[in-house]
């Protein structure tokens, strides 16, 4: 595997010419006392790496092409408490490093080596904590200048350079999209089977959370969001702890990490397994926004374009229902529909939930590419209001897809969780 990751850094050094470079993993993060929260690694060193321990920092010198690894060594009074640890010799043979050494190196070794370099890239302002540290090695290397070396004198964002790698994905991180992607659609599944009026919205967490871990996937890729009711007209509820009553809807936002990668699926159904009249309507007009939105998604076609599709078809929802009045032009113009649909029609996944990569570099939108992935996540929410008719109120109904970009159009790879009505209706019923 470790293959995957040596072609990545290559990558990375042949853009860095004769620059070195340095990123260092997340630090752990106490949650209370002295218990920690569950460990993950920073995603770009992932990206690079796959090494997935603490206290761990990559230097890429591109002046020699090659990658170092600083890590902890071998402890075996520490493995007793607290599990394997590689040590810098056994993860320069699994990774496929060219050096490794012990973390406690790090402050040796890196002055010289930067003064061998006439640029440096890190995550510039992205941790105060290493930008004084990076100055702190700056500083020691420019006293070298005696001896005959200089200092790096120019400066760059590495997190710019690595963000563009992972906008587009390679066929490893692809199947293991698909198969968080197929995990958090079994888990969705498996709530709406489970869902009955009177549970609480944290019994239906529990049913997603069973599933992620049953099958490899020990964390959420994000707080999930288990909303019945009008819970689900507040975007980011995360509370989980109401009762879910017989004739509202629940609104399910969750997806599973699996291997460090994101899924990312809503879906919205009611809590007896059949949709009200109102429900339906307003259900059919995200749907079919949906829909039109994952058409939009094609090779060469302008990142923005499943977003016009998609207003499009809520406006005119919208006019149809009489939630608004007036013309789909003129609604678009002014703004109204935000009352209603207040959020973007989606976002990059990949090693974070909400992945890297500018949309509009240089204030130019970009175009979809094979291999970019991608969430499809129109919604309506519908609070109430004197204007709008009571049979709405508190309606909020999002759907949601990851979509896959190919080099003839695109796979929506989470549909394996019903969507349709009659799909959903028919899979709620008690067998």
């Amino acid at each position: 595997m470790h293959v995957s990751f040596q072609h990545r850094r290559q990558r990375l050094l042949a853009q860095l010419g004769d620059a070195i470079a340095i990123l260092p993993t997340a630090p752990e993060v106490i949650r209370n006392a002295d218990a920690h929260y569950p460990y993950r690694g920073d995603s770009h060193f992932l990206y690079l790496t796959g090494f997935s321990e603490p206290e761990a920092v990559l230097v890429l010198d591109g002046k020699a092409g090659k990658a170092l690894l600083f890590c902890r060594d071998k402890n075996p009074d520490s493995e007793i408490w607290d599990g394997f640890r590689y040590g810098p010799a056994a993860a320069a043979e699994a990774f496929g490093f060219d050096e490794a050494y012990s973390i406690s190196e790090l402050d040796q070794r890196l002055p010289p080596l930067l003064a061998e370099h006439a640029a440096l890239y890190w995550a510039v302002g992205r941790d105060n904590g290493w930008d004084a540290r990076i100055a702190g090695y700056l500083q020691q290397a420019r006293q070298q200048a005696r001896v005959g070396k200089d200092a790096p004198q120019q400066y760059g964002d590495l997190l710019a350079l690595i963000d563009e790698m992972r906008l587009i994905k390679d066929e490893h991180e692809i199947a293991v999209l698909q198969q968080a992607g197929r995990i958090s659609a079994e888990a969705h599944v498996r709530a709406m089977q489970a869902c009955r009026p009177g549970m609480m919205e944290y019994q239906i967490e529990a049913e997603l959370l069973h599933h992620f871990v049953r099958h490899g996937a020990r964390q959420p890729a994000y707080e999930s969001i288990v909303a019945g009711g009008a819970n689900a007209c507040t975007l980011h509820y995360a509370a989980n702890n109401a009762r879910l009553n017989d004739g509202d809807l629940l609104l399910i936002d969750a997806g599973c990490e699996f291997n460090g990668y994101a899924g990312d699926i809503t879906r919205t159904f009611p809590v007896n397994g059949r949709f009200s009249g109102a429900q339906r309507d307003v259900y059919e007009v995200v749907l079919a926004a949906q829909l039109a939105a994952i058409a939009a998604v094609q090779p060469g076609a302008r990142l923005d374009a499943p977003a016009d599709a998609a207003l499009q078809v809520l406006v005119q929802g919208m006019l149809d229902l009489k939630l608004l009045a007036g013309s789909v032009a003129g609604v678009i113009e002014s703004g109204d529909y935000r009352r209603f649909y207040m959020h973007g029609i989606g976002h990059f996944i990949g090693l974070d939930v909400h992945d890297v990569g500018a949309r509009r570099p240089g204030g130019q939108w970009r175009s979809f590419q094979s291999g970019m992935c991608t969430t499809i996540e129109p919604g309506l929410y519908i609070r109430p209001d004197d204007r709008v008719p009571v049979a709405f109120h508190n309606i909020g109904i999002r759907i949601e897809d990851n979509v896959l970009v190919t080099d003839d159009g695109h796979q929506v790879y989470t549909d394996d969780v019903p969507k349709r009505i009659d799909d959903i209706e028919a899979l709620m019923q008690p067998h």
